[in-house]
């Protein structure tokens, strides 16, 4: 082939209009993701971008905003369990699959109903 697809940039969810702030403590406040400023000429569009490892999440704003119900990012953790009671604690829905060799993992919704997958490599 003349070219190679080399990983992922950055994955995008979505949420209504007005939900940066939910997204900020849910990205940041809660899972500890560092916020990237957007570039200037995306600004007036809304939403706010994280770092995740060495790949990005946009938050980008959806006027006629639906969660999808099975698309999800896939997001590497450390000490998943303690990942879990703070969810929980935090009133979380923690929802389990099937479990998949050599790694736990479990899914929550963001607060716009986003799925997202906790993954744990052992």
């Amino acid at each position: 082939m003349a070219f190679e697809v080399k990983g992922i940039d950055h994955i995008q969810l979505v949420c209504p209009k007005g939900g940066e702030d939910e997204a900020r403590k849910f990205y940041n406040g809660i899972l500890g993701m560092k916020e990237l400023p957007k570039p200037e000429n995306l600004k007036g569009r809304g939403g706010c971008w994280f770092i995740c490892g060495n790949q990005e999440i946009h938050i980008s704003i959806q006027e006629d905003f639906i969660a999808p119900k099975k698309a999800h990012p896939g997001l590497i953790v450390t000490n998943i369990e303690a990942l879990r009671e703070q969810l929980l604690q935090l009133n979380f829905e923690i929802k389990e699959e099937p479990p998949i060799e050599g790694r736990t993992r479990f899914f929550v919704n963001d607060p716009f109903g986003n799925r997202v997958e906790f993954l744990e490599f052992h």
